[in-house]
């Protein structure tokens, strides 16, 4: 395989989750509960849907490239993050965005230095781009060690640090006190900071790109605004980064779906942040109930996204988990970045009522 670019030969494909539900009929789609790739379990905001339907019913676009510079979501952008417009850039995807930060921040050869586990797409991301990958791993109780964390920096000197923050799949969160100690120490290194899940912790760095040159925020609205399948993503950094990877962005990718799709949502923020507070309210019963569950087979860590990480007792209960939970319809994440996560399952949280399904069925297995 000579023709391949070289970085590639060798690669560790990016492990997508099971997405059986594509093969239910629409009409069975409501009787599975999909706990997998921490989607919302609800429908978007009515906004969204009114939108789309209005357009839908347009065909005069649809032989037209979208538009390019969509001054309506850059304003509502602005309005939602409290940030001027130069700042803020939108993307398809949190992951189209991450693979232009590549493009722009990583050279052949560069040391890029990622806290793990963390979300497994950006390692293949900076590989891809030809980075010579490095972990800080976390602990088995996933404690975030500040020293042996800069120590790492330190030693390996990288020239882009990626941290998932809140952090999938742990649940952790890391103070913007301290990104932003971490960005005045490291003043040569560029910081990415994934908040996908902010808004599930309420607790954001956006405002030291005000400060800093060295720090990238990549954001979606695929969690908390209900929008996976739009695919829409943006970026929060220095005018000057904005300026430089809007120079590098294809503007014709984000197609008028997606556009008048994230118009609504972001319209109506209130239905989000509802459906952020429910959300909450049973990420909070989820994790009580599953360390009470009988015989200490489970473990649940706090969490500030919306998801937990469950610790199995061994390897064995964690497949029987797995497999009993899939034959009755509800789908969870086999996590597997590392040592630390291999007896491990994601579950992603939605409604009240959704999270007292699986701790049923759950409490079934452990009863039986």
């Amino acid at each position: 395989m000579s023709y391949i670019n070289k970085y590639l030969r060798n690669f560790k494909p990016y492990n997508v989750a099971s997405h059986k539900i594509w093969q239910a009929e629409p009409e069975d789609r409501k009787n599975i509960l999909k706990l997998d790739w921490n989607e919302a379990t609800i429908e978007p905001a009515p906004q969204v849907t009114n939108r789309l339907k209005r357009l839908i019913n347009d065909g005069s676009f649809l032989n037209l490239y979208p538009a390019t510079n969509n001054s309506r979501i850059l304003e509502l952008l602005s309005e939602y993050t409290g940030l001027n417009t130069k700042y803020l850039q939108y993307f398809a995807s949190s992951d189209s965005l991450e693979e232009y930060i590549s493009k722009l921040f990583i050279t052949v050869g560069d040391p890029v230095l990622l806290m793990w586990p963390s979300y497994d797409n950006f390692r293949l991301t900076a590989q891809v781009a030809g980075a010579h990958v490095m972990y800080y791993e976390m602990k088995d109780d996933f404690r975030f060690c500040p020293d042996s964390f800069e120590d790492k920096i330190d030693r390996k000197n990288p020239s882009l640090v990626y941290i998932c923050n809140p952090n999938n799949p742990t649940g952790i969160q890391l103070a913007p006190d301290y990104i932003e100690h971490l960005l005045k120490k490291y003043s040569q290194t560029m910081f990415l900071i994934d908040e996908a899940y902010w808004e599930f912790s309420g607790i954001t760095c956006q405002k030291l790109v005000m400060k800093y040159d060295n720090i990238l925020i990549a954001r979606t609205m695929s969690k908390a605004f209900a929008l996976a399948n739009i695919r829409f993503g943006y970026l929060i950094s220095s005018s000057e980064n904005i300026q430089f990877i809007s120079s590098i962005r294809n503007p014709k990718n984000i197609t008028t779906f997606a556009q008048e799709a994230v118009i609504g949502a972001l319209e109506n923020t209130q239905y989000m942040q509802d459906y952020v507070r429910e959300v909450r309210i049973a990420r909070d019963y989820f994790i009580d109930s599953i360390n009470k569950l009988p015989g200490d087979r489970f473990h649940a860590y706090e969490s500030q996204g919306n998801f937990v990480l469950i610790r199995c007792c061994d390897q064995l209960t964690k497949q029987e988990i797995l497999s009993y939970l899939q034959r009755n319809d509800i789908f969870v994440r086999d996590i597997n970045q590392s040592e630390s996560v291999r007896e491990c399952v994601r579950v992603s949280i939605g409604l009240l009522p959704q999270m007292e399904k699986v701790v049923n069925c759950l409490l079934k297995y452990c009863t039986q």
